[in-house]
């Protein structure tokens, strides 16, 4: 069977920790270590897990630098070939690992591989809708339009980012759509077709009520990879149809709350885009 490394990462979250790092120890497949990466909690978050799980998990101290430096941070001080994220607010389903374990080993060829999930909103259990449902496969077309991948779903051999990179440390939000696309871009995706992470949603300091135009950032994700490459022609063609779609989108938005500067500087680069679809066409 795998050895896994475990990345939690966490910012003021003593209320939740102990949920998500239960769920990681009650696992039918044992991960050989658990990294918690505190990023500059405020709060008894990192007095709860040294108090609690003294013995079993490493906690790492940074100054608060977001959830990308925090995972990064997790990625280098991890020691197993396999590694899996685990968001402070999330819980794992007991099988979890092990399913996934024995579906890349009876599947040799994927590097990487995720599963279904839950999700739970106010302590309201929801259903995704179509445009979220979770796929395996060669599914870069699908991870252009949002986030199809979840952090807390997936689980990576190491040796994947020293292909494609790690989080961008310069996004504060999309940090996840960004490095999937660099993944899903070069690897198949593997896929367990079970829900065995419950994501809990709907609390007020989530990022995304933080950052409403996250197709800003988006934006920006699909400039960085059409500036490498890795991208053949069929997958930079569907690229550059979804940035301009993004783009029509957000610049439509900031002319109509009056940023014309803004929007003239994305017309620009529509219409640049534009003409290189054409040349593809």
């Amino acid at each position: 069977m795998l050895d896994f490394s475990i990345v939690v990462p966490v910012f003021n979250r003593s209320e939740l920790i102990t949920r998500a790092l239960d769920s990681v120890f009650s696992q039918t497949l044992m991960p050989r270590e658990v990294i918690v990466v505190n990023d500059g909690s405020t709060d008894d978050t990192t007095c709860k897990v040294r108090g609690e799980y003294s013995n079993s998990v490493l906690v790492i101290d940074q100054d608060r630098a977001g959830v990308s430096r925090a995972r990064n941070t997790g990625i280098s001080a991890c020691s197993q070939p396999w590694i899996a994220f685990l968001d402070s607010d999330d819980e794992w389903c007991p099988n979890k690992l092990e399913r996934q374990a024995e579906f890349l080993v009876e599947n040799k060829e994927y590097r990487i591989c995720h599963c279904d999930e839950i999700w739970i909103r106010r302590k309201v259990r929801v259903n995704p809708k179509k445009h979220h449902a979770k796929s395996g496969g060669w599914i870069y077309p699908n991870c252009l339009p949002l986030c199809v991948i979840s952090p807390s779903a997936v689980v990576i051999d190491r040796t994947v980012f020293s292909v494609v990179g790690r989080f961008d440390e310069q996004m504060p939000v999309c940090e996840d759509y960004d490095l999937w696309l660099r993944i899903a871009a070069k690897y198949p995706i593997g896929f367990v077709d079970e829900p065995l992470v419950i994501k809990h949603g709907g609390h007020k300091d989530q990022l995304s009520r933080a950052y409403p135009a996250m197709d800003r950032f988006r934006i920006d994700s699909l400039l960085k990879i059409l500036d490498t490459d890795i991208l053949g022609d069929r997958y930079r063609k569907m690229t550059i149809e979804t940035l301009l779609e993004k783009i029509a989108i957000y610049s439509g938005g900031a002319r109509k709350r009056g940023r014309e500067s803004e929007a003239d500087d994305f017309h620009r680069l529509y219409e640049q885009f534009q003409r290189e679809l054409m040349s593809l066409r």
